[in-house]
């Protein structure tokens, strides 16, 4: 039976792996990371965000703080399909377009609604924030008479003029990061280097030298 001197042989990757210098496997995890995070940003389309802002308003039979718990209610109900539903009308997109393009933020400082809508074209985002402001307007003023606040419209939202997506560099940046950061985990779990060669035999001791060893005794 023949056997294998050299011992059990690593793969190729390792062994490539263990003769590159350090910096050279980080630089490649960047670069490689920087061109993919690139390439996304450039093929992904741009996201616009319009915001549009409505206030709650006391009436004579109402106080400040009544308008400031009814803007926190309006803020909940903004999103949902009475609203939406006629706010379909006049953004010309279907209410599932709506639910899933416009957020609603409240603050608990001031009685004001900040109706936020994204799109991939920048008209329809603020189109569809001014629709939404609208529809709520008309729904607080059916219950006016029973909440005793009025909301009102306080901003309208314009059309933005640059997306609020990542751009390519800032993609092209955290590409480079999270390539960085992979080739170093492929540099703690590479092998490391031994003084010794792996897969090399122990030494024996020949024939002659234990011939010798007898004739001693």
């Amino acid at each position: 039976m023949t056997e294998n001197p050299t011992g059990p042989r690593r793969p190729a990757v390792l062994t490539r792996a263990k003769t590159l210098p350090a910096w050279s496997l980080l630089a490649a995890g960047a670069v490689a990371g920087g061109l993919l995070g690139g390439v996304y940003g450039l093929a992904k389309t741009p996201t616009y965000t319009a915001t549009s802002y409505v206030i709650a308003v006391p009436t004579e039979k109402s106080d400040p703080a009544s308008a400031l718990g009814f803007a926190q209610a309006y803020g909940r109900v903004a999103t949902q399909l009475a609203v939406l539903g006629d706010a379909q009308v006049w953004a010309g997109v279907p209410v599932k377009t709506l639910k899933s393009s416009v957020q609603t933020a409240t603050s608990p400082d001031a009685p004001m609604v900040a109706i936020t809508a994204t799109s991939s074209r920048p008209d329809l985002a603020a189109d569809m924030a001014n629709a939404v402001a609208r529809a709520l307007t008309r729904h607080a003023d059916n219950t006016e008479s029973a909440t005793n606040v009025e909301l009102q419209q306080f901003a309208r939202a314009t059309k933005p003029t640059e997306p609020s997506s990542a751009s390519p560099v800032l993609t092209g940046l955290v590409g480079a990061s999270a390539g960085g950061l992979l080739a170093g985990l492929v540099l703690l779990v590479r092998p490391r280097r031994t003084s010794e060669e792996p897969g090399r035999p122990a030494s024996v001791p020949g024939p002659a030298v234990a011939a010798d060893a007898h004739g001693q005794l």
